[in-house]
């Protein structure tokens, strides 16, 4: 099956987009999103860029939003931006982001990580003797697995498993996400822990009348290029629309 970056039966009407991105650079936020925007304009979105979450505060702005894209990482959130986030995504607003930018962006926020459903915990690396000190030394070849529900959904539609050379990341999650794709951390000679541990690599979560998507691929700008997981992302926002 050929891939394709759309929904089925996916509803074109015009609709609003907020795109929150900054915090650190390594995750290219401002090129990283711009690898989406098109997208989103593609299938009917008016898009509007912010490089804080001060948005989220704003009840107004909020209430007519139908998708917030977060790239955002290892940032602060005030209280009220928080509050209104939920709210909004409560009363329906779609919410989606890739990588740390969405599961990792607010570390101190309790009620964020239950927003989400899913913290980046860590990305184990290379052999300590192999490391350099650059953002490389994170790098590992991995595989993504489909899960059985993923098959059977839309996001996943025609991806069976793919490999990366990237960070893989580590979750620590709760059982309320569905889980569309994993990916197993082995256990090297250099590690800590005895046994594999298995990471949900791709999620959705029902939360009130909104929809939250999350992809743990998307380091950087070469990784999102990744047909597979380009094809996840664009699809994952069209989902969690309103």
């Amino acid at each position: 099956m050929a891939l394709t970056p759309t929904i089925p039966g996916f509803d074109p009407r015009p609709r609003r987009a907020v795109v929150v991105r900054g915090g650190w650079d390594g995750h290219q936020p401002v090129e990283a999103t711009e690898e989406f925007i098109p997208h989103l304009r593609e299938h009917g979105f008016d898009v509007e860029i912010f490089d804080s979450p001060a948005p989220y505060a704003d009840a107004d702005l909020m209430a007519q939003t139908d998708l917030v894209v977060q790239c955002n990482t290892m940032s602060t959130i005030e209280p009220d931006q928080l509050s209104g986030l939920i709210a909004a995504v409560e009363a329906g607003t779609g919410f989606a982001g890739w990588h740390g930018g969405i599961a990792d962006s607010y570390r101190n926020s309790s009620d964020y990580l239950h927003l989400v459903g899913g913290q980046f915990a860590t990305h184990p690396g290379k052999a300590p003797e192999e490391r350099t000190g650059e953002q490389s030394d994170n790098y590992v070849p991995y595989t993504v697995e489909v899960s059985e529900l993923g098959r059977q959904h839309p996001i996943m539609a025609g991806i069976e498993q793919f490999s990366l050379v990237t960070e893989q990341y580590w979750v620590l999650a709760d059982s309320y996400i569905d889980v569309l794709a994993t990916t197993t951390q082995k256990v090297r000679p250099w590690d800590p822990w005895h046994r594999e541990v298995t990471s949900p690599a791709v999620w959705t979560r029902l939360w009130g009348k909104g929809k939250i998507f999350v992809s743990t691929p998307g380091h950087r700008v070469e990784v999102l290029r990744d047909p597979h997981v380009s094809t996840i992302i664009k699809r994952g926002l069209l989902w969690a629309s309103r």
